[in-house]
């Protein structure tokens, strides 16, 4: 792809996704003006500033997916630009365990996984191991990836948007994106303080990535459905339960991780998250309800397949929500020191989860290349882990030609 001189860039969504192909961009096309357009009047207030914090390793991504490279690439990429910008993190180590002998053959494909995907250091541990790694754990055996690290990806957000100020790019707080036309000149971007014409455009919208992409003439599925994720929070007197983080065996049929046990940067242990379906895109407690969100969801042929299929774990996920010994006892499984009293309410977040037609959640990142628009379709977790990498995958799949003669892309 070739940008025209006195061409532009332009970036939907504020999040670590749009800064990071910010970032890219930057490297590839340095003399090119980019402007990124966030809804909200600060970045990162969504997904970016509302998960657990967890750079993840890469243990769970099928070998061979875009989450499996791009998550390996992605931790080499993000703790090397959290040393550049002394964006404080702290390697602590995850432990995987499983209660009983019926989790050992999913823990184990798990190991074949983290193993074949390059997780450095992933090893099965017997329970004594698992005793002196954490111990108030309790289980038959335990997946450990010492080299899981936590971050607080609001930093990282941060230092990435003062990279690209400090490169000439332009971050617009507080400007949404309602409308896009496309014609021969380029790609005229819709925003509530005017009309700016662009060569490329880069949607990263995350919860509104579906509405966007439609909006360009892009496919009309996936289609984002939101999951909310709630946490409580250890009580101070009781944090030394937990040394670093600590994961049940997941659920193979869904790309949730279970209710975990992870310690935060500023010493905060959450317990969590859930996966309770949120009847807003940004509905992030019981009360918001976005008629126009509820319309949207069950209006979709592919919800109503997937609420058929699997309406019995969503009753499962609302009894839970509303009952804090219930949210409790399922982490007590693997750490049975830890008792309802010992926690109060946390924060909670929402999760953009791609869904297609036939009533299946979208398990891959998906990346839709549209001529000179390109569309993030689905990138939940490990999707911060990954947002550097993912930037450098989004550029190089438009293939640009630096436009200055003499200018070499990074990215080579």
């Amino acid at each position: 792809m070739h940008i025209p001189e006195g061409g532009r860039i332009g970036i939907a969504g504020g999040g670590i996704l749009g800064l990071a192909v910010g970032k890219a961009l930057q490297e590839v096309v340095p003399d090119c003006p980019i402007s990124l357009f966030e809804k909200e009047d600060d970045l990162a207030m969504h997904q970016t500033g509302r998960n657990s914090g967890v750079v993840h390793a890469g243990v769970y991504y099928q070998p061979g997916s875009l989450k499996a490279r791009l998550c390996v690439e992605g931790v080499r990429l993000l703790l090397g630009f959290c040393d550049e910008k002394k964006i404080p993190y702290e390697v602590c180590g995850k432990l995987v365990v499983a209660v009983d002998e019926a989790e050992l053959p999913t823990l184990r494909s798990l190991h074949d996984r983290a193993v074949t995907n390059g997780v450095p250091g992933a090893r099965m541990v017997d329970p004594d191991e698992m005793r002196d790694i954490e111990p108030h754990v309790r289980g038959v055996a335990a997946l450990y990836s010492p080299q899981t690290a936590i971050v607080d990806f609001g930093d990282v957000a941060r230092g990435l948007a003062e990279e690209l100020i400090q490169g000439g790019s332009s971050i617009r707080c507080g400007v949404e994106v309602v409308g896009i036309q496309r014609n021969g000149a380029g790609t005229v971007v819709k925003t509530t303080e005017g009309d700016e014409r662009v060569d490329l455009l880069i949607n990263c919208a995350g919860l509104h990535a579906d509405r966007l992409a439609q909006r360009t003439g892009g496919q009309s599925d996936p289609r984002i459905v939101p999951f909310r994720g709630e946490y409580y929070s250890i009580v101070p007197a009781r944090r030394s339960l937990v040394r670093g983080l600590i994961y049940p065996v997941p659920d193979p049929r869904y790309p949730f991780l279970g209710i975990h046990l992870t310690k935060r940067m500023n010493g905060e242990v959450l317990i969590g998250p859930n996966a309770l379906l949120a009847l807003a895109r940004e509905g992030y407690n019981r009360r918001h309800v976005n008629p126009k969100d509820v319309l949207d969801l069950v209006s979709y042929g592919g919800f109503r397949k997937f609420a058929r299929q699997h309406w019995r774990v969503g009753v499962a996920e609302l009894r839970r929500s509303f009952s804090k010994r219930r949210f409790i006892d399922d982490a007590a499984r693997y750490v049975p020191d830890l008792k309802p009293e010992d926690v109060i309410r946390g924060p909670s977040g929402v999760r953009a989860q791609a869904l297609d037609p036939d009533g299946s959640l979208v398990d891959d990142f998906r990346i839709e290349v549209k001529g000179a628009v390109v569309h993030v379709r689905n990138a939940p977790s490990p999707a911060a882990t990954s947002s550097l990498a993912i930037g450098r995958h989004v550029v190089q799949s438009l293939d640009i030609v630096p436009r200055t003669p003499g200018t070499h892309s990074h990215l080579e």
